[in-house]
């Protein structure tokens, strides 16, 4: 069974940026070991003869063709923009000085 030391907790935790006590990392190297173990106990099922599958529950999803569809009054849809200038909505520059 594969055996986490606390260096290697003290390795992830440096680069996750965590701050963890050596109490801390004596449980985290434990449980990561278990987690190891479990996962190895994984790998020794037979798995050969099993199909894999995306999805449980077999449906699928819906699609439904797109509507394209026009307003040729342009005054009628920016009736509700807070700020217009020749013909458009203005928005707040977000790039440069403006």
């Amino acid at each position: 069974m594969a055996k986490i030391k606390k260096s290697d907790i003290e390795k992830m935790v440096q680069l996750s940026r965590l701050e963890l006590t050596d109490a801390e990392k004596e449980k985290f190297a434990g449980q990561f070991s278990d987690i190891l173990g479990y996962v190895e106990e994984l790998s020794e099922i037979d798995d050969k003869n099993i199909e894999p599958i995306d999805h449980i529950t077999g449906k699928s999803n819906v699609f439904r063709k797109d509507k394209i569809t026009t307003r040729s009054d342009r005054d009628e849809m920016l009736k509700n923009a807070p700020a217009k200038e020749d013909g458009f909505i203005k928005v707040k520059a977000i790039l440069g000085d403006k």
